[in-house]
């Protein structure tokens, strides 16, 4: 049986714990290391012939992505990644497959297997799975609450902690609104106030110093003004 040498490259530890764990458990894959981050993957990758990455897209330092231009002789590479939006632009480079977290095992393996069929020679035709929602837990009244970033209107401060709004809930939970502003899909999430961030396919009219949500008027700060006049077109006022 053909052995795969593979790299486990995931700055977040329990992703990194469940993919290690899959690892194990498949014959034909040996992990060689699990590397926080693209630059330590660059130096092991100088050391030893590896056969297989598996590599997240948001990491520090270099992101996946960019990871990937700087290899003219890549192996393959199984994207990982909570972002359902760089399914499409993952293609391009040619990976094995794209999975998005949180990762099942069924999944894992068909990926991986999908890595088999190419190896024998076999024609595997890679096209983006259906996208899957991407959701957060938070902690509210000391359980954690499931919520689909696609459902979410908008997001306000209100100092320790944070109310995302959606059409059929309200939830309260002790967050900074910076801190889940670089939780979100920045292609469909704004922040138009230092207390609101509004998710942009959800904006039912606008004006320039405002946009109104579900009926809701939500102030356009001065600050962030200029942004949201470029990525909304308000025009000045």
């Amino acid at each position: 049986m053909q052995q795969y040498k593979c790299l486990i490259v995931e700055d977040e530890p329990l992703a990194a714990e469940v993919l290690q764990d899959y690892v194990r458990q498949v014959p034909f894959l040996s992990l060689k290391a699990v590397c926080p981050d693209a630059i330590y993957a660059m130096e092991l990758l100088q050391q030893e012939k590896i056969d297989l990455i598996f590599l997240d897209i948001h990491l520090p330092k270099l992101k996946g992505l960019d990871f990937i231009k700087t290899l003219k002789h890549p192996p393959h590479i199984i994207i990982t990644s909570a972002y359902h939006e760089y399914a499409l632009q993952g293609y391009e480079y040619n990976v094995v497959d794209y999975l998005l977290k949180p990762v099942e095992f069924a999944r894992f393996l068909t990926a991986v297997n999908k890595l088999r069929q190419l190896s024998s020679g076999e024609t595997v035709v890679s096209v983006p799975a259906p996208a899957e929602r991407s959701y957060l837990f938070f902690n509210v009244s000391k359980k954690k609450v499931k919520v689909f970033l696609d459902e979410i209107l908008y997001i306000e401060s209100l100092k320790e902690y944070i109310r995302i709004v959606t059409k059929t809930k309200s939830i309260l939970t002790k967050f900074q609104l910076g801190q889940i502003e670089e939780m979100l899909e920045k292609n469909n999430f704004i922040r138009i106030h230092r207390s609101f961030i509004v998710a942009k396919d959800k904006i039912d009219a606008f004006t320039a110093t405002d946009v109104e949500i579900d009926g809701k008027q939500i102030p356009v700060g001065r600050s962030y003004k200029e942004v949201v006049q470029s990525v909304l077109g308000i025009a000045g006022s």
